[in-house]
């Protein structure tokens, strides 16, 4: 999955401006399934119908990533800039960004005082990011819009996937693997499917919009009758010395196997499908339990008359940040177990709640 993951963090797909990637995951996927559409919103929608009856599965993963967008051009060039998501203001500072303009890609970072400078500032403050500014390098207001800048123009991490340390790590550094990682792992799922037999029909749901809100996943929900649902997402570990963690989920672990976050409880009986499954394969795996995150899952479990709903997560360090760090073995077992929760469902599935 590394070259299919690289190809994904490289497109550029902040909230709301997902358009580079709507368009390659349909090209990706168009051949891999029975029907490809995309709404309104720039969701793709992907089915693939098994060759016996069964029940029909929503898989979902989010396409976009935290970013910026240009807010004002000051005189001298530089750059103001929102917010697309949950970007946090300690990590911002002399970061390289790329913006997206008609005319092309610019380079751009985000700009901070020399250190010259520290001794006459307060170094223990920490900047709101409305007085922060981004350089690219433009002389005035003037050339800034030569170049192509305009307000509006979204924003995103340079793209910068490479293994950490080296390739015996089986680590990757790199921006927006939350949640490309999730779309790679769903369409490779799709492709090892081409030449597998499984009952029912699965649609795979490629999202928008979803670190604002989860508002592609809810308006894609309603429009798919579904017996169970599975989200990929990627979760923030606790394995690292902070006095804060508490090492329940780490790093290397396996697929994560959700019980609880803040927008869903999923369902019990997907659940323990899933924890038995994974322990009946051998397929690393551990429960999480987080508060402090939410997936597409939320927005699928309450759609049309209630949907049983699960979440498969893919470990992740630094997130939202443009230095994220996964496990290609936390990757791999993601795909086996969601490839082997589809091989089990047949005409006899049902997720009952009592």
């Amino acid at each position: 999955m590394k070259k299919l993951l690289e190809e994904l963090t490289g497109l550029h797909g902040p909230c709301g401006n997902e358009q580079p990637v709507s368009r390659w995951i349909k090209d990706r996927v168009t051949s891999l399934v029975d029907d490809v559409r995309v709404d309104a919103l720039g969701n793709v929608f992907a089915t693939k119908k098994g060759s016996k009856p069964g029940p029909h599965l929503i898989v979902t993963a989010h396409m976009d990533e935290v970013g910026f967008i240009a807010k004002k051009i000051e005189e001298n060039g530089l750059i103001r800039f929102e917010k697309l998501g949950g970007n946090d203001d300690r990590l911002l500072l002399t970061q390289k960004v790329q913006l997206r303009t008609k005319k092309g890609m610019l380079t751009g970072v985000i700009g901070s005082i020399s250190a010259h400078y520290a001794k006459f500032d307060d170094a223990a403050k920490v900047r709101n990011h409305r007085n922060l500014y981004i350089d690219i390098g433009a002389k005035s207001k003037e050339h800034a819009m030569e170049l192509g800048v305009e307000i509006g123009t979204p924003i995103t991490w340079k793209p910068n996937m490479e293994y950490l340390g080296d390739e015996s790590t089986g680590r990757f550094v790199g921006k927006a693997f939350d949640d490309r990682a999730g779309c790679a792992v769903i369409i490779t799922m799709l492709e090892e499917l081409v030449d597998t037999e499984f009952s029912g029909s699965v649609t795979a749901i490629f999202t928008v919009q979803e670190e604002v809100g989860l508002r592609g996943a809810q308006v894609a929900a309603r429009q798919v009758e579904a017996d169970v649902a599975i989200a990929l997402d990627t979760t923030a570990v606790s394995d690292t010395p902070e006095e804060t963690m508490d090492q329940s989920l780490t790093l290397g672990g396996g697929t994560g196997i959700k019980v609880l976050d803040f927008s869903l409880i999923s369902h019990p009986a997907v659940r323990d499908t899933l924890v038995h499954l994974a322990e009946e394969k051998n397929i690393s795996h551990q429960k999480e339990v987080f508060p402090g995150i939410g997936t597409d899952g939320g927005a699928m479990s309450l759609a049309n008359h209630g949907i049983p709903t699960g979440v498969l997560s893919i470990p992740s360090r630094y997130a939202h940040s443009p230095v994220e760090v996964i496990d290609m073995g936390d990757l791999q077992a993601t795909k086996d177990l969601l490839k082997e929760f589809i091989l089990s469902l047949n005409t006899d599935t049902q997720f009952s709640f009592i």
